[in-house]
């Protein structure tokens, strides 16, 4: 693998040329997607989703579905018709107003009563490593793009302000109390969790994130 990267890097062109077919592809899957998802009658979005699949859910990247382009969803999505959206450590990639206006358009474009489930680094869990790793310019991966650090607090409030009903699963409390209320990972598994996170061994949660479902209302003012 590594003469074949140096190959390409000898010759840039044909590098340029593979990427270009490798993201027609990911666009033409991403539409395959959401035409199997349309024709299923239940649309599942998994936001930011780097390569990773969960069966039932179409993912998508940010160059296809931006949070911060609203008029971007609408060429797939008309509004009230997404049945349930996963971001697993995407919003704290986003400034405080950049999620709020996200929170907005993905309430948007949700059914009344489906559901957002997002999950964020835990600013209250109590180990400093924890902390140091991910803190905004922290040195842990993807870190130094982080813009905030947020409380199960903080979290549920923007969510709240949105418009949307929310239900903490997971989180450290300002006394460093870990709270965990039972989710299903069919409806949307989130793997830096208390269950689902390898580091966590011998009932030490070595590494968390805040988990909340952002409910729709059925009618929203």
């Amino acid at each position: 693998m590594g003469y074949f990267k140096q190959f390409l890097k000898n010759i840039p062109i044909l590098g340029r040329v593979l990427m270009m077919i490798q993201n027609i592809y990911r666009y033409l899957y991403w539409i395959w997607q959401m035409k199997r998802s349309s024709a299923r009658g239940n649309i599942k979005i998994m936001i930011g989703a780097s390569g990773v699949r969960q069966a039932g859910w179409a993912e998508s990247e940010q160059r296809f579905l931006d949070l911060l382009k609203p008029e971007m969803w609408k060429r797939y999505f008309k509004p009230g018709s997404i049945d349930a959206i996963l971001a697993e450590h995407v919003w704290e990639h986003l400034s405080l107003d950049d999620g709020r206006d996200a929170a907005n358009c993905c309430l948007k474009f949700l059914k009344p009563g489906g559901y957002l489930r997002v999950a964020v680094p835990d600013g209250l869990n109590p180990i400093p490593e924890y902390i140091e790793q991910v803190r905004p310019g922290g040195i842990g991966a993807g870190a130094q793009d982080h813009k905030i650090l947020y409380t199960y607090a903080t979290f549920q409030r923007l969510f709240e302000l949105a418009g949307f009903k929310v239900v903490l699963y997971e989180y450290f409390d300002e006394e460093g109390i870990f709270h965990y209320h039972e989710w299903d990972p069919d409806d949307g598994l989130i793997k830096r969790s208390k269950r689902f996170d390898q580091r966590n061994t011998g009932g030490e949660i070595a590494y968390n994130s805040i988990i909340l479902d952002a409910v729709k209302p059925d009618s929203v003012e």
